[in-house]
């Protein structure tokens, strides 16, 4: 489980520690930064997946996602007794991801390349990357070290170079991963991987998750819900079963599930509703019904992921279903970590019931994202590696 995460000079978030629990809601008014959380959180996990340097392109470029406003915000300028303005900068230019875990942490700094005459002089390279033991970091507590090209591993008390020309467009997880002489790495990469992300369920008339599918063993919901009838058959015979009809009987009273096979092998979905005389297939459900069926899918998987991210799953779904599906959240953070971006206060009220629920509030201060309440002694201990290119 993650314990802190950090993220410096990404677009509103200049400098943001915060603590993680199982369960986490993150609210906020617009543009208090959310959003900014989340796709933090999503580059992240592409350095696992090889593709964070294409993520940043797709926002416009590196540049564009760096922090817009000046390098320190005094007190004076929070007071308003001198205007905000900017000086010349002190430190490099440098975008910073990191987490802690109980066993491991690990951070990232990409910054804009050297000048050069190469076409993909714009694309941005990854400066330094460290993996260190426990949730806090030191240099005498550092596994792995890459600054530039060079990556280094820690051999009893003794460093060793195991590579000088790394590729500066890609995280060291996908050039370094032996599970004999770097099992740390390895065990990163896959946590990392293994993170799922739920924030675009179609539901309109052609959503695949309306119409039959083919279906195999389907222990994880795609990201858009294209195999649900699938993933709902799986739950049945290989996950928890019985949670799955309480699930529908919590939602729809006198309601009752089916997954249907046609004769060619394509998995449809039926609901039967108390006072209707045949069930209803996918086609017939509103979009608030299948999404929420598309919610217990991804919440009741049998295979848990280390962490789940459920970008406002309020969506289509009217509020009496609501404290239903906040009921599945909390059950699904039980056995993985999870974390909920909601402007929903029915469903950030029913989910704040839960022992294990850590709510973060998000506000603006002078352009900058801040926890809503977050005091000096609140923040997690986090310190950056320092920047040596």
């Amino acid at each position: 489980m993650i314990n802190t995460l950090a993220i410096a000079n990404y677009r509103s978030l200049l400098n943001l520690v915060i603590p993680l629990g199982s369960l986490n809601v993150v609210t906020g008014a617009n543009a208090s930064g959310k959003s900014n959380l989340y796709r933090s959180l999503r580059l992240l996990a592409e350095t696992a997946q090889g593709g964070v340097i294409n993520a940043l392109a797709k926002e416009g470029g590196l540049e564009s996602t760096f922090w817009a406003g000046p390098e320190n915000i005094s007190r004076r300028m929070k007071q308003g007794s001198v205007p905000v303005q900017g000086g010349p900068k002190q430190a490099r230019t440098r975008l910073r991801l990191g987490f802690c875990t109980d066993e491991f942490g690990y951070s990232i700094s990409l910054g804009l390349p050297t000048p050069s005459a190469s076409a993909f002089a714009l694309d941005p390279e990854v400066k330094r990357e460290c993996i260190w033991a426990g949730n806090a970091y030191r240099p005498a507590s550092q596994l792995v070290d890459r600054t530039g090209g060079v990556i280094k591993i820690r051999e009893e008390r003794q460093w060793e170079v195991i590579s000088q020309h790394a590729s500066s467009f890609d995280s060291l997880f996908g050039q370094i991963a032996d599970p004999v002489r770097t099992p740390e790495v390895v065990t990163l990469r896959d946590n990392i991987r293994g993170w799922r992300f739920y924030d675009h369920f179609r539901t309109d008339g052609d959503a695949p998750a309306r119409q039959p599918q083919l279906g195999t063993r389907t222990p994880v919901l795609h990201h858009d819900g294209r195999d649900l009838a699938a993933a709902l058959q799986t739950i049945r015979e290989i996950g928890d079963a019985q949670a799955l009809d309480e699930a529908i009987g919590d939602a729809f009273p006198g309601s009752e599930l089916a997954i249907n096979i046609r004769e060619d092998g394509r998995f449809f979905v039926a609901l039967s509703q108390y006072g209707l005389l045949r069930p209803l297939s996918g086609f017939e459900l509103s979009d608030g019904t299948l999404r929420y069926l598309l919610w217990v899918a991804a919440l009741l998987t049998p295979r848990p992921p280390p962490l789940m991210v459920l970008n406002e799953p309020e969506t289509s779904l009217h509020p009496d279903l609501l404290p239903a599906l906040a009921r599945l959240i909390i059950k699904a953070s039980q056995q993985t970590q999870v974390w909920v971006v909601s402007h929903a206060t029915r469903l950030i009220a029913a989910l704040e019931k839960a022992d294990s629920c850590h709510s973060l509030g998000l506000d603006k201060e002078l352009g900058q994202t801040i926890v809503r309440d977050q005091g000096l002694l609140d923040e997690p201990s986090w310190h950056w590696p320092d920047l040596k290119k």
